[in-house]
């Protein structure tokens, strides 16, 4: 159990740690300005586009996507099958990626509320989309399906990507991924729609920015 528990307490290290190292302020400030003091403040991908342009995007969407699945298969090979035998038998171990549902969701902890940078990132939403890729790549790719079905409506990056949080769990849920599953897209969703709230408040009071409107208030 001792040694359980230290597999999982490195796991959530790892994970936390990379998640911290935050790609839209590290390419801010390669381009000499701090990416949280200019458009709508947040340091995620699309506040990156809005402030400094494709390139500089492209980058953030490379780093980001890249820290959920080092996350993951860090997760899975520190926490693997035969670690989880020992100590609960074989039920536990036979949920596949569990190691990499901790890793991924401390990543997106730290991605969200970064050490190295006072604790101050972004929503985390290109982190998930990477982890779920990892755990279930067909239910990536319908919940990429519904966020580009939402932003092609409604313009808006932050409905669509809030609109997918709440899909998340229902269809991991419907599609029969099992329990553990669930409860992971559960508190992954939570920890995204958590971020939002500036924008679920911008879009109640009908002023968040849509793409390719000159305000830079929105954020993902």
């Amino acid at each position: 159990m001792g040694l359980f528990i230290i597999r999982c307490i490195l796991v959530l290290i790892i994970g936390y740690l990379l998640g911290s190292i935050n790609t839209s302020i590290i390419v801010g400030k390669c381009y000499g300005i701090d990416i949280r003091k200019h458009g709508s403040g947040n340091a995620g991908m699309t506040n990156t586009l809005r402030t400094l342009g494709k390139v500089a995007a492209v980058l953030v969407v490379l780093g980001d996507i890249l820290k959920g699945v080092l996350s993951y298969i860090i997760g899975n090979i520190i926490l693997n099958s035969a670690a989880m035998d020992g100590v609960f038998g074989s039920q536990l171990s036979t949920v596949v990626g569990i190691g990499g549902m901790a890793g991924g969701i401390a990543a997106i902890i730290g991605h969200n509320w970064p050490l190295y940078f006072g604790f101050k990132g972004g929503k985390g939403i290109l982190t998930s989309f990477a982890v779920v890729m990892m755990m279930d790549w067909q239910l990536g790719l319908i919940l990429f399906g519904i966020f580009l079905v939402v932003v092609i409506i409604t313009r808006y990056v932050s409905l669509s990507s809030i609109t997918v949080c709440v899909v998340f769990p229902i269809a991991a849920y419907i599609k029969g991924n099992g329990l553990v599953f669930s409860v992971f897209a559960a508190i992954l969703s939570l920890l995204a729609i958590c971020r939002h709230s500036a924008n679920i408040k911008r879009l109640i009071n009908g002023t968040e920015s849509k793409i390719g409107a000159k305000k830079k208030d929105i954020e993902r």
